[in-house]
C-alpha cells in the first residue's frame, strides 16, 4: 500500500507503507490512517531523522568494511542503499515545510 505525504509548500511524497511507518516512527509519530506533523514539531522531527541517517551510515560503513572496488581478487559490488537515500524525499519535504511554516499531512 502506498502512503502519500502532503504539504502545501512541496510536491507530494509517496512511499510504501512499511517505509512510511519506519520513517514516521523515527520521528516519534504513529502511522495511522490520517496524521499530521505540525510546523511546531518539524525541528524535532528533522533532528531525529538526521540522527538516524548518520547512525545508519555508520552501521553500513562498519558492516561493509573496506570497499574493494577495482582491487584484484575482490568481486565488484555496490554499496547498499541506506536510510539516507530512502528518507531523502521525506526529509526534504520536512525541511521545506519548516522553512515555509507549513504542516505535513497524510491520509487526507
Amino acid at each position: 500500500m502506498l502512503i502519500t505525504f502532503k504539504c502545501r509548500s512541496t510536491p507530494d511524497v509517496m512511499m510504501l507503507e512499511n517505509l512510511a511507518q519506519y520513517l514516521v516512527g523515527i520521528i516519534g509519530k504513529h502511522l495511522g490512517q490520517r496524521g499530521v506533523i505540525t510546523h511546531d514539531e518539524l525541528d524535532e522531527a528533522i533532528r531525529r531523522l538526521e540522527e538516524a541517517i548518520v547512525f545508519d551510515k555508520k552501521e553500513i560503513a562498519e558492516k561493509d568494511g573496506h570497499f574493494h572496488e577495482g582491487e584484484e581478487g575482490h568481486e565488484p559490488h555496490e554499496l547498499p542503499i541506506g536510510l539516507a537515500q530512502r528518507a531523502y524525499p521525506f526529509l526534504d519535504m520536512l525541511r521545506t515545510a519548516k522553512r515555509e511554516n507549513t504542516d505535513v499531512l497524510w491520509g487526507v
